[in-house]
Parts: structure tokens; C-alpha cells; sequence
């Protein structure tokens, strides 16, 4: 009998190691080794004749063939009902595409896969949904709740990868929803469930069913700690697309933001509400994220931030006070905390304001995390509006890149924002002077060109 053999893989990178290690050499985490039994190959030499392991939609093997000869057509997408779920992925699903979704314990990701399924179910779309958190009668108490049933839309509560593939073999759905890829199985490959071979093995098996079958396979992913998803990294990059639905769980609202989208654009947004009857979409967030300003308050500013093609209207608030302590604090919620220290640091010196004795606490309202230059100016009118304790105009918002010397640089989709800031009723906004050539701005809404810092702050605060 031959000797059972064991090694160790690291569940962030998937460094293997003949012997347990607390820190992975690889990529410096700890306790990220996972013991995993290696399984025996056999010694007898094969001289059969090697077969692809992938085939095309219509059954045939897969070969070579030259890029001139292929003939290249363009994937008709799957629309949902949610013109919030469309829009992340790109315009709607894509045909034998593999979607992964990641997000916190009880944020919702079940909920969005069932309410999706049963609107693709409603418009004569296949759907088999395969849970290995819950029970048959589990899932159905939740579709009563979310109004989801339909002949079309297939309930099959099993952990075991060859009787997933069995069943999608007898049903041939058009789309097939993992819940979720920790808690699947291959009987192959001699591992404990959730570990980074089976994680790695049936992510490939479902890539195959979803290329060679033209099948749409959603898979759910936990998360860590930290906010990543749980596995190895070769999880995220052999999907087609990865999205996260993130929230808070105190708040309502829910956004799902593509970081990977091999069909569209990456770091697209949607916004969700939860509510007792399921997720409802969100049209124009904007209003939402600016309804509980209060007018003409100091420490407060609007910027026109771009999620992908997305242009969305948010608070940006500051508050500046004395440190009472030997080194001034410095806190941000949905900001760079670098940024923040890297605006205050061109303000003290560009703009005369002594920030380096006092507190600043910065969020963006509304649970929303900004990460983009043209949101420098809005920062600094806000930490200067609350420093000097004059307020800011409620029908004004602020976009553009502030520079180390002060200068106020030109960014990406002026046209974009403004329009946006036109729609939801602003009367004036200042933009870098560089972004005021080669287009006309719309009717109703005042456009004023700044150069430096030190000239967007006197045109922005009221005396």
C-alpha cells in the first residue's frame, strides 16, 4: 500500500510547502497553510492517444486555428429586469460567461442570485440553482418572499461537483448559479471542501461547462476579513468577471461594483435598496447620497465622482478642530487617508491655512468610497469651508485634480459630470481651466474655470 503523502498550500497565493510554516515565504501571510493530501499518480506509461479537453458549443474538439480564419460575431447579451444589474456587467449577461460575486455574510448575494434567476426563469431562460448552504424548502421560503416562481427555474440543493455535472447534463439550463464554490466538492481531487485544490479544480470544471456549452455560470465567494475573496488568487483571474456586492448592514442600500469585466468596463456601480420584498434598484442614487444635506453648511462640498461611465453626485464632509493631543489625527471614511493628509499638506502650503495643529475628520456620505483625482478640489473646499467656518453654496459642486504646486489639473468625462450636475439642479460649478476648450456646456448651469488653489477656495467659500 503506498504511503499517503502530504503537503501544504497557501490559501492566499497557493505556495506549496513540503512542511507546515507559519508565514508563507510567498506572500508573507500568516497562517495561511492548509495541510492537503497529495494524491498518488500512477506509474504505469499510457500510450493512448492525448484528447483536448474542451469543446467547441457544438461538440467538436478543440484546435488550432488561425486568428484570419475565424469568424468573429458579436455575443447577443441577456437583459434582466434590473437595469442596475445590466449596467455593471456591461449592457447584460453574456452567453457562456463565468461571473463570480463576493461580499460579506448576510449582505445579500443569495438574494440578488435569486431574484436574478427568476427574472431570467419569467422571460423563458433555463435556470438551474444549486445551494450547499440550504436546504430545498429553505430556498423556497425565500423565493415566496422575493415573489420568484416560475416552471423554469430548477431548485437543486448538492455539494457533490459530479452530480452538478450530471444534472446540467440532463437539463441543459441556459444558466446555472453556484452557491457557493467553498462548499462544492470534486471527489477527485483527495482534499477537505473549501480548500485551495478544490477551489482551484471546480472553478475549472465550471470555466469548461461554460465555454464548451455555452452555459452562464454564476458562482458566489466568500470573503475574509479583510474584504477579499476567500481562496486562491487564480480564482478571481480565471472568471470572466468578478463582482462584489458590498454595504453596510446597519443601511439599506447595497452596491454591486465590477472590479473585473472582461465584457465592459471595470469599477462599474449599481445601487440596490433592501427592503422586505428583496433588492430594488436604484435609479438616480445621486438624489439619494445629497437628500439629508443641510444648506449652506461649512465643512461641506459636492463633487461629481465617476464610477466606470457612471457619473454620481456626492457629499464630501470635513470637520477641522484643535488637537488636543501632541500629533494632529487624521481619520477618513470612504477616503484615502494618504490623499487626505496629501490635500491638507498642498493647502498649508499653497494656500496659507495652518492645518498642521488640528484634527481632521473626513467621510464620504452615503457609505460611498471614492477613489479618484477629481475629487482633490471638493476635498479641499471642504477642509478649508470647515477650517475657516465659512459655508459653501448648496448649488455649487466642485471637480478636479489639485497638483503638489497648487495648480488645479484637468480630468477625464468633463462633459459627463457637468451634465449630470445640471440635471440634478446645480446652478454653478468650477472645473479646471484646461477642461473649458472643445465643448459647450449645457444650458442652465454656470461653468467657471479655475487655474490654482488658492483662486477655486476665494470663488468657492462665502464671506
Amino acid at each position: 500500500m503506498a504511503r499517503i503523502k502530504t503537503q501544504y498550500v497557501c490559501e492566499n497565493c497557493g505556495y506549496i510547502s513540503p512542511r507546515f510554516l507559519g508565514r508563507c515565504p510567498n506572500c508573507g501571510k500568516w497562517n495561511t497553510l492548509m495541510e492537503e493530501t497529495v494524491k498518488p499518480q500512477s506509474t504505469t506509461a499510457t500510450t493512448t492517444k492525448i484528447s483536448p479537453s474542451r469543446t467547441n458549443e457544438n461538440g467538436s474538439a478543440t484546435k488550432p486555428e488561425q486568428i484570419n480564419k475565424i469568424k468573429s460575431h458579436t455575443e447577443m447579451r441577456v437583459k434582466t429586469d434590473s437595469e442596475e444589474f445590466n449596467r455593471v456587467l456591461g449592457g447584460g449577461i453574456v452567453p457562456g460567461s463565468l461571473i463570480l460575486i463576493g461580499g460579506d455574510p448576510g449582505i445579500g448575494k443569495s438574494t440578488l442570485l435569486l431574484q436574478i434567476s427568476g427574472e431570467l426563469s419569467s422571460d423563458h431562460h433555463k435556470i438551474l440553482y444549486v445551494s450547499g448552504e440550504e436546504s430545498a424548502n429553505q430556498i423556497k421560503l425565500r423565493a415566496d418572499r422575493l415573489d420568484v416562481a416560475s416552471d423554469e427555474l430548477y431548485i437543486y440543493p448538492e455539494t457533490d461537483m459530479d452530480s452538478i455535472r450530471h444534472a446540467i447534463e440532463e437539463l441543459h439550463p441556459d444558466a446555472v448559479v453556484i452557491d457557493s464554490v467553498q462548499t462544492v466538492e470534486e471527489p477527485s481531487i483527495q482534499s477537505a471542501i473549501g480548500s485551495v485544490a478544490q477551489v482551484r479544480g471546480i472553478t475549472s470544471d465550471l470555466m469548461n461547462i461554460a465555454k464548451s456549452k455555452g452555459i452562464t455560470v454564476f458562482v458566489v465567494g466568500h470573503v475574509t476579513k479583510g474584504g477579499t475573496l476567500a481562496g486562491p488568487k487564480t480564482l478571481e483571474h480565471m472568471v470572466d468577471t468578478v463582482l462584489y456586492f458590498e454595504g453596510d448592514m446597519h443601511h439599506s442600500y447595497r452596491l454591486l461594483r465590477a472590479v473585473k469585466n472582461r465584457f465592459g468596463s471595470t469599477n462599474e456601480l449599481g445601487v440596490f435598496e433592501m427592503r422586505e420584498g428583496g433588492l430594488k434598484e436604484v435609479r438616480n442614487p445621486s438624489e439619494i447620497f445629497l437628500e439629508e444635506r443641510l444648506r449652506d453648511a461649512t465643512g461641506s462640498s459636492i463633487v461629481v465622482s465617476m464610477e466606470g461611465t457612471r457619473p454620481i453626485l456626492v457629499e464630501i464632509q470635513a470637520l477641522i478642530t484643535p488637537s488636543i493631543f501632541g500629533n494632529a489625527q487624521r481619520t477618513a471614511s470612504g477616503l484615502d487617508r494618504n490623499r487626505v493628509s496629501l490635500i491638507m499638506a498642498v493647502l498649508e502650503k499653497r494656500a496659507g491655512l495652518m492645518l498642521q495643529n488640528q484634527d481632521a475628520y473626513l467621510k464620504a456620505a452615503g457609505g460611498v468610497k471614492l477613489n479618484e483625482p477629481a475629487i482633490d478640489l471638493a476635498m479641499a473646499v471642504s477642509i478649508a469651508s470647515s477650517y475657516k467656518d465659512q459655508g459653501t453654496d448648496s448649488a455649487e459642486c466642485y471637480i478636479g485634480e489639485i497638483g503638489l504646486t497648487g495648480e488645479i489639473r484637468r480630468v477625464t468625462r468633463i462633459e459627463q459630470r457637468v451634465a449630470e450636475a445640471q440635471k440634478l439642479g446645480f446652478k454653478r460649478v468650477l472645473v479646471p481651466k484646461n477642461n473649458l476648450s472643445g465643448w459647450t456646456p449645457p444650458a442652465g448651469i454656470e461653468v467657471i474655470g479655475v487655474a490654482t488653489l488658492r483662486d477655486a477656495l476665494n470663488k468657492a467659500l462665502i464671506n
